[in-house]
């Protein structure tokens, strides 16, 4: 079993910027890829940023420019900073992890970009 919690989420103004964290704890010998997807409300999950395997990235296209997705492999983390926030990036930010066993999922961080 491996336990996902993810932090950092908040609101923020508009061309604002945020730093979202991710944990993985547990059974943490077998984890590969690890990365962030985000849902808003009435809309269907969508990738933001991914490692595949421990070096790759993958963005989605907007994100691109804007988000930047690091990993600590050793602390089991991954981290999302986030800049140029716009209003439609409001979302619950959820962090997944690859592991032999399955994909596992976080609770999610709300962020709301508002003025």
């Amino acid at each position: 079993q491996v336990q996902v919690v993810e932090s950092g989420g908040d609101l923020v103004q508009p061309g604002g910027s945020l730093r979202l964290s991710c944990v993985a704890s547990g059974d943490t010998v077998g984890i590969g890829a690890m990365g962030w997807y985000r849902q808003a409300p009435g809309k269907q999950r969508e990738l933001v940023a991914r490692f595949r395997g421990y070096r790759t990235t993958d963005y989605a296209d907007f994100a691109k420019g804007r988000f930047t997705i690091s990993r600590d492999t050793a602390k089991h983390m991954v981290f999302l900073q986030m800049d140029s926030l716009l209003p439609e990036d409001t979302a619950v930010y959820l962090c997944f992890v690859d592991h032999n066993a399955g994909r596992y999922w976080g609770q999610g961080t709300q962020v709301t970009v508002s003025s």
